[in-house]
């Protein structure tokens, strides 16, 4: 008789965030981490960032090739880049001189899913 796997159940994506909105109120951590995914979300340039490393191979790219297409400075990519950091947005891996940042899609799945009313979801 061939040996049978245990069954893993499948992590909700609000769970890396919050309980929806439409399902109870937010207790005051979660809140904080709505809030801080929101507000790094709420500038041009990040938003910009996340659709570029969405878009990307294993959705990462080096900060390098981010310069370019924003049209900003190494620097001030890398501050925005520190920011959605903060926000539990992206991860951040050195490799050599540069560093690669990579979107967290469960934390994007959370806020969407906080903020997606019963109806739609």
């Amino acid at each position: 008789m061939p040996k049978l796997l245990p069954v893993v159940q499948p992590v909700e994506p609000a769970a890396a965030c919050c309980t929806p909105l439409a399902e109870a109120p937010l207790a005051p951590d979660q809140a904080q981490v709505l809030a801080a995914r929101l507000k790094a979300l709420a500038d041009p340039a990040r938003l910009r960032l996340v659709s570029i490393l969405l878009a990307s191979p294993d959705l990462e790219a080096c900060t390098c090739d981010l310069t370019e297409p924003l049209g900003l400075t190494q620097p001030t990519v890398t501050h925005h880049l520190r920011r959605l950091l903060d926000a539990g947005l992206v991860t951040a891996e050195r490799r050599g001189v540069w560093t690669y940042y990579q979107v967290v899609p469960q934390a994007l799945a959370g806020v969407a899913a906080a903020l997606t009313p019963k109806q739609l979801s």
